[in-house]
């Protein structure tokens, strides 16, 4: 692994408790960041911190409710004294039904945490990262928000969500010292495969050129990176990890 440069950097993770943000989490750690962990899982949030390392914080969040979303920004901001980076990875999956077939209640769960929650999350942090004239942002979509996955309708919907609130967020930052930017994966085998159907994992499968699904670690490596000063020519920019898949 190559040890990246965040040895002076404080960064949120929302979904840190396991999968991907579990995953980013602990790369982002092991490069010198300081991490603050957001789930709505606080019992797994207390055993994922260990995982990370000694120092981490942690917070009970429901990404999609504001306040909450605004508690936990303040309670990082009081402990770690300044937030450089924030990386969106809370989300669900919704049920494998076509879209006549969708309740609305699941329709407005999905959207409300994968792309509601995204956007209170950015809102949150925007205005300190002003102030400070710095920042990065990862916003984590999915190959699903550019293509469209049959039964997936809620899922897909707010994932393309995501990416274009990420190229809308990036070009109103784009003059200042902010990065922001999400990364699309195909599927990537994680706890959310609970949430799936075998015939829904098998095609998104299917789909994929490499013929194998994505590792947590390889999100996590890419995510890092844009996290670093280093990036710092890209705003509002997707990129994939897609095994091949990748439409447009």
């Amino acid at each position: 692994m190559n040890k990246l440069d965040l040895e002076h950097d404080n960064i949120v993770v929302t979904g840190g408790a396991a999968g991907i943000g579990l995953a980013i989490a602990q790369r982002l750690a092991q490069s010198g960041a300081r991490v603050s962990l957001w789930d709505r899982d606080e019992k797994a949030l207390k055993e994922s911190a260990a995982q990370v390392g000694a120092g981490t914080h942690t917070a009970r969040v429901d990404v999609s409710d504001e306040a909450s979303v605004k508690r936990a920004f303040d309670e990082a901001l009081a402990t770690l004294g300044r937030v450089d980076g924030l990386v969106c990875s809370a989300g669900i999956t919704g049920p494998n039904l076509t879209t006549w077939d969708y309740p609305l209640a699941d329709w407005k769960q999905v959207l409300d945490i994968n792309l509601t929650g995204v956007f209170l999350c950015n809102k949150a942090v925007i205005p300190h990262m002003k102030a400070n004239d710095y920042g990065r942002i990862v916003n984590i979509a999915s190959i699903a928000g550019k293509e469209g996955n049959p039964n997936a309708s809620a899922y897909s919907a707010s994932k393309a969500g995501v990416i274009s609130l990420t190229k809308s967020l990036g070009k109103e930052v784009a003059k200042s010292g902010i990065r922001v930017n999400c990364v699309t994966p195909a599927a990537v085998k994680t706890g959310m495969f609970a949430q799936m159907t075998q015939a829904h994992i098998d095609f998104m499968l299917s789909k994929i050129p490499m013929g194998r699904f994505g590792q947590v670690e390889e999100i996590a490596a890419l995510v890092a990176w844009l996290c670093t000063e280093e990036c710092s020519f890209s705003t509002g920019a997707v990129f994939d990890l897609s095994g091949g898949r990748a439409v447009y």
